[in-house]
């Protein structure tokens, strides 16, 4: 059986690899991969490997991404750090789906999982559709912030806009409050709804209610204006207007 691990994380592959090992001696690890795009180029140029673990958040994303761009018709067992009682849920209709760190017993029984349902690969599709279905509807609803000696919950639909400023990245409500993220925009592009946030450029994600004006611009570009905002130099880059028409019109 041949089993291509996906984690950004050294010290956890290399536990991972380990415990196959220790779990199926006749496994072959083909490749242990850290990034998305890495996978993606993979996936592209190798044949697919018999099954995948792969841990939820990878370097540069997070691994529902890869099932978005490449067609791979083989089972994946998920690795993440979420909430138990969430992951209980979602077991119901996966091939497996473990909570980090990885138990070697629930790999183990992952494993046997897996062997029962080799024998009919259209049982084994279907439950890593119905999987990849659920948990691509995982995105952020909330955000927990500072602010000064205490934490605020702002919902999403609070949200106005994030702005990249230096290092920080900060979150302005639709009632002009102004919090610091810790995260990046990168990671919460991949992190929030795609129909409801769009990333207008390296500074600028903002959803889709928080646009006040469009004007086309020099050389292709569009210029923006963002509610609650007073950066008049909001611009989408021409390479992006067909992406950013797309998702206006909800494509």
């Amino acid at each position: 059986m041949n089993i291509l691990i996906l984690e950004d994380e050294r010290e956890a592959a290399a536990q991972l690899v380990q415990m196959v090992q220790r779990i199926d001696p006749t496994a072959n690890i083909i490749a242990t991969i850290e990034t998305v795009r890495k996978t993606c180029n993979w996936l592209s140029v190798h044949p697919h490997p018999d099954l995948i673990l792969a841990d939820i958040q990878l370097a540069d994303g997070i691994s529902l991404d890869v099932f978005a761009k490449v067609k791979v018709n083989v089972p994946v067992i998920f690795i993440t750090a979420y909430d138990e009682y969430t992951l209980k849920a979602f077991k119901l209709n996966s091939i497996d789906y473990l909570l980090k760190p990885v138990d070697e017993a629930e790999l183990k029984a992952a494993f046997t999982k897996y062997y029962s349902l080799k024998s009919n690969p259209a049982i084994s599709n279907e439950h890593l559709y119905k999987l990849l279905e659920q948990v691509s509807n995982r995105y952020l609803s909330r955000f927990i912030v500072k602010y000064r000696d205490e934490l605020r919950i702002i919902a999403i639909e609070q949200v106005c806009y994030l702005r990249a400023d230096d290092r920080l990245v900060f979150l302005y409500t639709v009632n002009g409050e102004k919090y610091i993220i810790d995260n990046s925009l990168d990671g919460l592009e991949n992190e929030l709804d795609p129909h409801m946030f769009f990333r207008l450029n390296r500074q600028y994600i903002s959803p889709f209610n928080s646009i006040q004006k469009i004007s086309n611009h020099f050389n292709g570009k569009l210029k923006l204006e963002l509610k609650n905002c007073t950066d008049n130099k909001i611009f989408i880059s021409r390479e992006k207007v067909h992406d950013f028409r797309k998702w206006l019109s909800g494509n």
